[in-house]
């Protein structure tokens, strides 16, 4: 039965987990076969899907312009990279004033430093501009997803969560908490910017790029 090929599902994950995560895979030796970064709480992403609160932005390139957004959600900090190859992302980057609700659906991407730890970050596909609402929707979005999942976890049939089990020491049950209590915070203040004081955000420093 031959398979054509689907656009990746872009998985709504929050900032805590996906820089938990640190294992890619590929499912064929097809050199054009997609790369998944596997989630703790036992899924694939080879696509992302997040909104939150674009806090800074730095063009580190030397010579071509290479932007860097840090964006907040209410568990942490995502760092997202635009280049030449990805020319829109980039010019919304550079466009955009901080503080700003942004939407990025792009892809992980890993990078072990040397000293053998593994960072995390986003190659958008695309950038937009959002409103609270947007955010907020998202939140319970990604709560939802995160639950699901947990949910899921034991479950002897979810190889991906065997193999998250397998290339993690991690108890999945910490994700839980961590959902609700973003949740929580839609009622406490929708303020702009009132993601800075996250979760889990005090003292992260931008990641290294190869």
């Amino acid at each position: 039965m031959s398979q054509a090929p689907t656009r990746e599902v872009a998985r709504r994950v929050f900032a805590r987990e996906f820089n938990d995560a640190s294992h890619t895979f590929k499912e064929s030796d097809d050199e054009r076969a997609p790369v998944y970064l596997l989630l703790p709480t036992g899924e694939r992403a080879n696509r992302v899907f997040l909104v939150g609160t674009l806090t800074e932005k730095e063009d580190v390139g030397e010579g071509d312009e290479y932007w860097r957004g840090r964006i907040v959600d209410p568990t942490g900090t995502f760092f997202v990279y635009a280049g030449q190859y990805q020319p829109d992302a980039a010019s919304t980057l550079r466009d955009l004033e901080p503080p700003a609700y942004v939407a990025v659906v792009g892809k992980p991407r890993t990078y072990e430093t040397d000293d053998g730890s593994v960072n995390v970050s986003v190659r958008p596909e695309s950038i937009t501009a959002v409103d609270a609402a947007t955010r907020d929707r998202w939140v319970v979005e990604a709560a939802t997803r995160t639950l699901e999942r947990i949910e899921a976890f034991e479950d002897e049939s979810n190889e991906y969560a065997r193999m998250a089990r397998e290339e993690y020491d991690l108890s999945v049950d910490d994700y839980r908490p961590m959902a609700l209590a973003a949740l929580e915070g839609l009622d406490e203040s929708d303020e702009l910017g009132s993601d800075d004081d996250a979760e889990g955000d005090d003292g992260i420093d931008a990641p290294a790029e190869p």
